[in-house]
């Protein structure tokens, strides 16, 4: 297939605000594309090729774009070709080679193409086709259930393979996707509540449990091999030995765990999170211990656990990991609750989690049978852009911009980010000097006082609530805002959105 093809659905996606019409425009491709291509295709249209990273960014692109070429020719195969030689070339004069690849392909493409490339590479194609639309797109163009294809891409955390399965193999097939001890799957999240009494409300009986300010960690055991997984299922066994060396130890021969890592203070207290990311840097050194707490288990021993109610599997992870659990109380009491929210912040935590004890275990969904309560609001927002500071911040980039997920493109462009507000407070000197460092890397443009970034960093942002705001598109703007730390664990895509934002107008 022409990579046209792809460049006109994706056109056609974006022009409009219907999650219908996505869907359809989304489910005609699929239905044209070769077996072949299925998975490189779907990796394209939610920029997440197969490749991965292959390291271009916003420069490189620049770099490489010429004159386009006046009709399209390039293929699907081309593209992911390309992408296959930019991924392999390393060592010395690699960055000439790589220039010069990408300079070829881009030569090749037409303008429109262009545009379409540099969106793949750089994970901004802003189309509002983010894999919940792709998702149920599969499920149309194969004629299959929505839930059986969200199923099987969450338990194989492959949306690209799950399309493949469910348009070229049976319903069987696709319904036979499962839990593999050792690839990780995408893992459940929580819905937000201002306080443990409405999350008693909409949950009834519930495991009360602390929330870690940790990182979110994915163990597989088989045997005496251990593999550990972030939560955007990037593999990081090799950075931590004490965590492998725990789950080694459990009574257990194959086993999934999900839980929080983190750093641990002389007294057992929690350290800031910082200290706990910095194990997950390319060249961590391990100097700071980390300790392993255990909230789910999702396999033990030959049996799949996902679907028991909650109840069922805290009583399992009792029995294998007593002294590696999360603590919590199972409670329908909105005051034993309260204790367990004031015991978590006694011990300097963020707050609790109130988790309905019938709920099944919902891989990459985010429902209200989890509930996070924090005293303090925070919300996961996306850095657009940063003003250059003033006084003792001259020459540094001080004042962020800050933008909210907009999936299906309310109050913009869908999938983009609608900007919700600024903040310069909460920021150390440390801070101010990474993020004058990291975010004129990933500039895109600048005027005389702000720079423009790509949208792809998220930072952890505390407020006291929002008010009705004309000054931004989306209606609203936040309430004393501040910076809590940059949350290298999440993706853009993961940010809260401007609707979450504008239900607090409500609460």
């Amino acid at each position: 297939m022409l990579l046209d093809e792809l460049v006109k659905t994706t056109d056609a996606v974006a022009s409009t605000r219907s999650r219908l019409a996505k869907v359809d425009a989304l489910a005609d491709l699929l239905r044209r594309l070769d077996a072949a291509e299925i998975t490189t295709a779907v990796g394209l249209l939610s920029a997440r090729p197969r490749q991965g990273r292959v390291g271009i960014g916003w420069r490189g692109m620049s770099a490489a774009m010429g004159e386009p070429a006046a009709a399209p020719s390039l293929t699907v195969a081309d593209l992911d070709a390309a992408l296959d030689r930019l991924l392999a070339t390393a060592g010395a004069g690699s960055a000439a080679e790589r220039a010069a690849t990408l300079r070829t392909l881009t030569a090749a493409a037409t303008e429109r193409e262009q545009a379409f490339i540099a969106g793949v590479l750089l994970g901004e194609l802003r189309t509002g086709a983010l894999e919940g639309v792709l998702t149920d797109a599969v499920a149309r163009a194969a004629d299959r259930p929505v839930e059986a294809v969200r199923r099987a891409a969450m338990l194989s955390g492959n949306l690209g393979g799950t399309a493949l399965l469910a348009l070229t193999g049976t319903a069987a097939e696709l319904d036979e996707v499962g839990l593999v001890v050792g690839r990780p799957v995408q893992p459940m999240l929580a819905a937000t509540a201002a306080s443990v009494d409405a999350a008693l409300e909409v949950t009834g009986e519930a495991s009360v449990e602390y929330k870690l300010d940790g990182a979110r960690i994915q163990v597989h055991r088989v045997g005496d091999d251990v593999r550990i997984f972030t939560r955007t299922l990037a593999e990081v066994t090799h950075r931590l030995p004490e965590v492998v060396e725990v789950v080694r130890g459990l009574p257990v021969r194959d086993v999934i765990l999900d839980g929080e890592t983190l750093a641990l203070d002389e007294d057992g207290g929690p350290r800031p999170f910082q200290e706990t990311m910095s194990r997950f840097g390319a060249e961590a050194a391990r100097t700071t211990l980390l300790h392993p707490w255990f909230f789910d288990v999702l396999h033990l021993d030959g049996r799949d656990l996902l679907d028991e109610p909650l109840a069922t599997r805290l009583a399992v992870l009792e029995r294998i990991a007593p002294g590696h659990r999360i603590p919590g109380k199972i409670t329908a009491d909105a005051a034993v609750a309260g204790q367990v929210s004031r015991d978590a912040l006694a011990a300097g935590h963020e707050g609790v989690m109130v988790k309905a004890v019938g709920s099944a275990y919902a891989a990459g969904r985010r429902g209200s049978n989890w509930i996070k309560v924090k005293p303090v609001l925070t919300y996961d927002l996306v850095v657009l852009a940063c003003e250059w500071g003033s006084g003792r911040r001259t020459g540094l980039l001080s004042n962020l911009h800050l933008g909210a997920l907009d999936p299906d493109g309310e109050f913009g462009p869908p999938g983009g980010y609608v900007m919700v507000g600024k903040t310069f407070k909460g920021l150390t000197d440390a801070l101010l000097q990474w993020q004058t460092e990291r975010f004129q890397e990933l500039e895109v443009r600048r005027t005389a006082g702000t720079v423009w970034v790509e949208p792809v960093t998220v930072v952890e942002i505390a407020i006291d609530g929002v008010q009705q705001s004309t000054r931004y598109p989306g209606g609203i703007a936040l309430r004393f805002a501040r910076v809590k730390r940059y949350r290298d664990d999440k993706t853009a895509a993961e940010a809260d959105t401007i609707q979450t934002l504008r239900g607090l107008l409500r609460s």
